[in-house]
């Protein structure tokens, strides 16, 4: 029986307000103990044992009002997954947890059987806390650490074979690896696109929490040169040597390129890197693009997610009186951030024209991006 089921038989009413007052204070940490018996509940525990109760000093007091005398917790009502509350034992099928500070964002992609409302850092800590007292270790020699040490192996080789391929037109692995070579550490790295975004959330990396900001599950486009402004705008008054790096692709940027004038009205030094490839996740050359083009109109017979081929970006700096980077090659990427990082006054805009064809390493789970809506 679910939560809301148990809810509803006691015949309990709570307005929208009250409702609203309850969802306010639960914005908070999970607990150790919440985690504690969420494992519990799955069967964790080597003998049966009863969920133990704790006050919550945050809890409404509409629902203390309302809920006296039943036996769903506030604790439960806010954390945990419907499934979560039914004990059982684990089976060696596997289990999918989610942990995240927006509890709505629960279940998106697919189900999960265990959902936990926390912040991640309180909630590793509670529940390595847990392991250790437990003594749990997984022997390196198991089938699975084996299946995912060979699998690991072979995704780094991929990657790496594809980083060091710099042959022209170059590929997202070689030009999201001299990008990560030439800039500097700890800055704040934006990215939207498609696999723009996919690649460099892997090969951008990030020391620092807070310092990656993309168009998250639902690849919402155009908001990549607005969240560059804001934390430009950040850097300039709290960090003034940190840098704000905004990786887009050739589509993204068209969502809200002209942003690019703000960045200039407000001085914001934001280095602007444009991975081009003509296209949603591919595009064509030109001559491909020109014959697809002269076999009808054009209206239909071009793709929808095939754009107009080597745009020249980088002009667009020429509005504003200064020069932009066009890059072809791995020498041409590094010359150009290591002149744009030069520049503390003023965006630039590196426009780097890739394979059309180039994409990412094939994912063997794709329904993990797949939405509910």
């Amino acid at each position: 029986m679910s939560h809301f089921e148990r809810v509803s038989k006691q015949k309990v009413s709570i307005n929208v307000l009250q409702a609203m007052r309850m969802a306010d204070k639960a914005w908070r940490n999970v607990t150790p103990l919440a985690v504690k018996n969420c494992f519990r509940t799955c069967g964790f525990s080597s003998e049966p044992q009863e969920i133990i109760e704790e006050e919550d000093n945050n809890v409404a007091e509409e629902w203390n009002k309302h809920m006296s005398g039943s036996n769903v917790s506030f604790e439960d009502f806010v954390t945990c997954d419907d499934e979560v509350v039914t004990a059982g034992t684990l089976t060696e099928e596997e289990i999918l947890e989610s942990v995240d500070i927006s509890p709505e964002e629960f279940h998106n992609s697919i189900k999960s059987e265990v959902a936990v409302h926390s912040d991640i850092k309180p909630f590793v800590e509670a529940l390595n806390k847990k392991l250790a007292e437990k003594k749990f270790s997984l022997d390196s020699s198991s089938k699975w650490w084996q299946i995912l040490s060979e699998n690991q192996k072979k995704n780094m080789a991929f990657v790496e074979a594809q980083s060091n391929d710099k042959s022209v037109p170059l590929n997202y692995y070689a030009v999201f690896k001299t990008v990560q070579a030439n800039i500097p550490k700890d800055s704040i790295i934006v990215s939207e696109g498609a696999n723009t975004m996919d690649i460099g959330r892997g090969l951008l990396l990030n020391n620092k929490p807070r310092h990656r900001l993309d168009a998250g599950t639902f690849g919402t486009m155009g908001v990549g040169p607005g969240f560059a402004v804001a934390a430009a705008m950040w850097c300039r008054d709290y960090a003034p040597e940190k840098r704000v790096i905004c990786v887009e692709g050739d589509s993204a940027f068209g969502f809200s390129g002209m942003e690019i004038e703000t960045m200039f009205r407000y001085k914001l030094p934001v280095i602007i890197i444009i991975v081009n490839n003509n296209g949603i996740y591919n595009g064509f050359d030109k001559e491909t693009m020109k014959d697809i083009q002269s076999s009808g109109d054009v209206a239909q017979c071009t793709p929808p997610t095939a754009l107009s081929t080597e745009v020249r970006y980088e002009k667009m700096m020429e509005m504003f009186g200064v020069t932009g980077h066009l890059c072809r090659t791995v020498e041409e990427i590094q010359s150009a951030v290591k002149a744009a990082i030069a520049v503390t006054d003023r965006p630039s805009i590196i426009n780097i024209l890739i394979s059309p064809q180039a994409s990412r390493k094939p994912q063997t789970f794709n329904w993990l991006t797949e939405s509910k809506l």
